[in-house]
């Protein structure tokens, strides 16, 4: 029975190591953790607006740049190439019958109708006529339409609009409708302008080489 009273010191052993609390100064190790990360949300914000600060003025460098380069190739296309000319020998009464003819090569070579503007200085096309019967209203509108090839003779002619290719037939007229049609036709035509006529009257309207 006297071993029972001997037992309590075990509970003091017990108190010995909790009043030792090595673990305590782990502790405070710890807690400094939680102290730095409050401080680093701070520090990327400080780097963050100086950082915006170079490219904002990088960008406008970059747009200096570019607006000069549209200006640059405008001045090139403002120098529009004239029409490239044909002639095609035939007489006053073949005139008309070889632009018809031209007319077939062009569509067979790829050209949409729309494309193509004949003018006669004489006896208008039979087309014209056709459509010329159901008033001028129904031929102009063919006209704006602009998508079937569009025939006017030289009265005209000066108010029909441009078109990549004009064709002129010199099918006789008075001797000035040469004169003013082929100018005009020439001025109307995008990229080739076509004369079936004379060489002669045409070379001396147009210029010698044509």
């Amino acid at each position: 029975m006297p071993l029972i009273p001997e037992e309590p010191p075990i509970h003091e052993s017990a108190q010995g190591p909790s009043v030792t609390p090595a673990s305590g100064r782990i502790a405070p190790t710890p807690r400094p953790v939680p102290g730095p990360r409050p401080a680093a949300p701070s520090r990327p914000g400080r780097p963050g607006p100086l950082r915006p600060a170079p490219p904002v003025q990088r960008a406008p460098r970059d747009v200096a740049v570019n607006k000069p380069t549209p200006s640059g190739p405008a001045a090139p296309a403002a120098a529009a190439a004239t029409p490239q000319i044909q002639l095609i020998p035939a007489s006053a009464e073949g005139a008309l019958d070889a632009a018809e003819e031209a007319v077939d090569l062009l569509l067979e070579s790829g050209r949409t109708p729309g494309d193509v503007l004949v003018i006669t200085t004489g006896e208008r096309h039979p087309w014209a006529d056709h459509e010329l019967s159901f008033g001028e209203a129904s031929y102009w509108a063919q006209h704006d339409a602009g998508d079937d090839v569009f025939y006017a003779d030289a009265s005209v002619a000066s108010r029909a609009t441009s078109r990549a290719v004009v064709v002129v037939a010199v099918n006789g007229g008075p001797a000035s409708a040469a004169l003013t049609t082929l100018p005009l036709a020439h001025s109307r035509a995008g990229a080739l302008l076509i004369v079936c006529g004379d060489p002669q009257q045409i070379n001396s309207v147009l210029g010698a080489g044509v």
